[in-house]
């Protein structure tokens, strides 16, 4: 069940029933969701920061697809315990997972993966000899486990989810200003469902046969332009994507010293889940990523709309909580399945914070207990579809039908 808490309800928690359809009979926790949604959609400036739970719908029919980080631990343990195999050096040490933690100086029963490659890094910058190498190898395969985990989509996925969002908030009149779509996400689900229904994405890769990071890609736009007319319309169908933490399709150069977009790299640019993503961000091409997300929560008349997030990257989290602080025009929607016993004590400390802002009479922001799945279905369509989303709906089922 979903819930929304703001300044309309009271500053309490009430449930949201999406199955009510008579207006005038409305449920208040609808009624009042869909105001939220639709001032955030018909926004100036729409900012969207979507984290690991937008992910999580992805299934193949039967399992869901994108691991969590509980996921990547059983496999990354899974991968170690096959490379013991019938190795008996690492017995006496319990297993090569073990020794690995012991190497790190991390508890045994510790199931923290973030911080254990955190003390894994840190470790092997300072051991010497045979135990560097060895916890440098099996940082390796740590980090193989998750390229690999993450690269989970394949030409048939459905995203189904990940169009409808996008039919929703990324198609904009042109008197509004593009919509500016963030991810932690390494995965290419935004771009594969962008690519399904018609969507053109700016990702800061030149439009050329070999696609390089250039971010001045982002001051550009498409326009439409018919054959024998001066005029020219922006096209509707455009968002920008920019990938905070690297992509699986994302490789650096080392040649051209240039980052390239490379489908199926066995290296990909990735800032993996350990302590020092916090200064990589800061690095090439993270850097002009989080410019941009501070510049855009900071302008004025903006709307910020957070899904899947779950506000344990500071270095994200404190640039929307100084921008909320410093921009009276910014206004925020935080929608997660479990925001609200992460606003209550105990839980995640900025969610707690905004629901206090809620309480003391900030209607500036809203927390929605959701899924993202759930939340798209309470997003107004600010336009009405377009004859070729239309037209290319019709050609994608046709296409469907011949290969049947």
């Amino acid at each position: 069940m979903m819930k929304i808490k703001s300044i309309q309800t009271g500053s309490a928690w009430i449930e949201i029933d999406a199955s009510a359809t008579n207006p005038t009979d409305q449920d208040p926790g609808l009624a009042d969701v869909r105001r939220v949604m639709s001032g955030a959609v018909r926004a100036q400036n729409l900012v969207v920061l979507a984290g690991l739970g937008t992910s999580l719908c992805v299934t193949d029919g039967t399992r869901r697809l994108a691991p969590t980080m509980g996921d990547l631990l059983t496999h990354t343990k899974k991968a170690f315990d096959d490379l013991d195999g019938a190795d008996t050096k690492y017995k006496a040490a319990g297993g090569r997972w073990s020794h690995f933690l012991a190497l790190s100086n991390v508890p045994s029963d510790n199931s923290d993966l973030e911080y254990i490659l955190s003390r894994a890094k840190v470790a092997s910058d300072f051991l010497l000899g045979l135990h560097a190498t060895e916890i440098s190898d099996l940082l390796a395969v740590a980090e193989g486990v998750i390229r690999d985990k993450v690269d989970f989509l394949s030409s048939d996925t459905d995203l189904s989810k990940h169009e409808a969002f996008l039919r929703r908030v990324a198609r904009r009149s042109a008197r509004r200003s593009r919509v500016k779509l963030f991810t932690t996400n390494y995965d290419r689900c935004f771009e594969q469902a962008a690519q399904k229904s018609g969507f053109v994405v700016v990702d800061g890769f030149a439009f050329a046969s070999e696609a390089i990071f250039d971010s001045s890609q982002f001051a550009f736009d498409v326009v439409r332009r018919t054959t024998g007319e001066e005029k020219s319309d922006f096209i509707e169908n455009l968002f920008h994507l920019h990938k905070l933490h690297g992509s699986i399709d994302w490789e650096f150069d080392k040649k051209t010293g240039q980052i390239v977009k490379k489908i199926g790299t066995k290296a990909p640019l990735l800032i993996y889940p350990q302590s020092t993503k916090y200064e990589m961000a800061f690095s090439q091409p993270y850097i002009e990523m989080m410019g941009t997300f501070q510049a855009a929560v900071r302008a004025p008349n903006t709307a910020l709309l957070i899904a899947g997030f779950g506000f344990n990257d500071k270095h994200i989290a404190e640039p929307i909580l100084g921008a909320f602080k410093g921009n009276l025009a910014l206004n925020i929607v935080i929608a997660d399945p479990n925001a609200e016993s992460l606003s209550a004590a105990g839980g995640n400390k900025y969610i707690r914070a905004f629901s206090e802002l809620i309480d003391s009479g900030d209607g500036r922001i809203a927390l929605v207990a959701a899924k993202f799945e759930d939340l798209i279905a309470v997003i107004p369509d600010a336009m009405a579809e377009t004859e070729l989303e239309r037209h290319n709906e019709r050609v994608r089922r046709m296409g469907t039908s011949l290969g049947k």
